[in-house]
């Protein structure tokens, strides 16, 4: 079961995912400020060598072998964030944001509330939806 987490905030997502046994568990950041800090923090922790922490664009990164993303972006970039998980993902995926949902998605869960508060969806779910509305929608 493979956990991608996209953006900043990675350590605590990307850790506590290794000790829940979600292995491997791989953050990406751009900023390369925020990737030492990541790694850092997992070195401090003790997860050095368990976790791992990539340099890469979340445009590129191919997450069609995920089961897991979590995402700490601006609300400005879930809307083509969206459209790219659902071109890749599969549909047994769950996809958990935190601080913004997906403006057009209808979350499966959430937790927490105000700067705490994160957002899971069920691609499958997700899908179904967008499915529903476009079979609804005149042409």
């Amino acid at each position: 079961m493979l956990w991608k987490v996209l953006g900043t905030k990675v350590t605590l997502p990307v850790v506590e995912a290794y000790k829940q046994g979600l292995r491997p568990a791989l953050g990406y950041e751009l900023n390369p400020w925020l990737l030492r800090l990541a790694k850092y923090r997992a070195w401090r922790a003790g997860y050095h060598g368990k976790v791992s922490f990539l340099k890469e664009d979340l445009w590129k990164v191919d997450l069609s072998d995920c089961n897991n993303v979590i995402v700490f972006l601006a609300p400005s970039v879930k809307p083509p964030l969206a459209t790219k998980l659902l071109a890749e993902l599969p549909d047994g995926a769950r996809v958990v944001s935190g601080r913004f949902p997906f403006p057009s998605w209808t979350a499966s869960s959430t937790l927490g509330q105000g700067l705490e508060q994160v957002w899971a969806y069920d691609i499958k779910e997700v899908r179904q939806a967008a499915q529903s509305s476009d079979q609804g929608s005149p042409v």
